[in-house]
């Protein structure tokens, strides 16, 4: 099977069998969910929708955040991991949007990058969810499914965004962004991976080699 071939067959797959795949947080503008997602860093989406409905009464603008302290922040995220450095770039964040861009987020990968605490992984999903952009977000989610299912062999996140890139049709890396995540969360988790239910498997590298081993290993004894 080349390369190609295992792209299309996947990603037909993921296009007739889940096709509603959209973000698990919770948001209803780009500022709500640029917050969300810094915050989901290292953190579940379940924690992060937990904490942002007061966040948000809060603080309902860039505008207000950036006017609020670093504690005070601090005080409603506090069950979010790392809540000392994320406290303080959200106040940078929001900061820096009402200093440089007029309180609104900006659409482009390389605008949102020159947000305090936001990386090019965050940058990907907001311009990706929110904008529509053609970039691929690569998580630990992504990066563990990708090298799993053969999409990709790179050994770090920018190779792996870059063979995505590449095989992933522009009109499909929105909603392939959230095939690859949501299957990694819930099927091909890090730990015991659900093959026995993932209806991958005639296309997915890791089980083939997965089955290899069971095959040899059965014939030395």
């Amino acid at each position: 099977m080349t390369t190609g071939q295992r792209y299309e067959n996947i990603l037909d797959w993921f296009s007739a069998n889940r096709p509603d795949a959209a973000s698990e947080l919770d948001f209803d503008s780009p500022y709500q969910l640029l917050v969300a997602v810094m915050l989901s860093a290292q953190c579940t989406d379940k924690r992060v929708n937990m904490v942002t409905p007061a966040l948000f009464k809060a603080y309902p603008s860039p505008e207000t955040l950036a006017k609020a302290s670093v504690e005070e922040i601090y005080g409603l995220i506090k069950s979010i991991s790392y809540p000392n450095s994320k406290a303080a770039h959200l106040k940078g964040m929001a900061q820096k949007l009402v200093d440089d861009f007029g309180g609104q987020v900006p659409q482009t990968v390389e605008e949102l990058q020159t947000l305090p605490g936001v990386g090019r992984k965050t940058a990907n999903v907001v311009a990706s969810i929110y904008f529509n952009a053609p970039v691929i977000a690569v998580d630990t989610h992504v990066f563990r499914v990708a090298k799993r299912l053969g999409l990709s062999a790179g050994r770090t996140v920018e190779k792996v965004e870059e063979d995505l890139t590449r095989n992933i049709p522009e009109k499909l890396r929105a909603k392939a962004h959230h095939w690859i995540i949501l299957h990694g969360r819930y099927v091909c988790t890090a730990k015991n991976p659900f093959c026995d239910r993932c209806e991958l498997r005639p296309w997915c590298r890791g089980y083939k080699e997965i089955r290899f081993n069971d095959i040899r290993t059965k014939k030395k004894k």
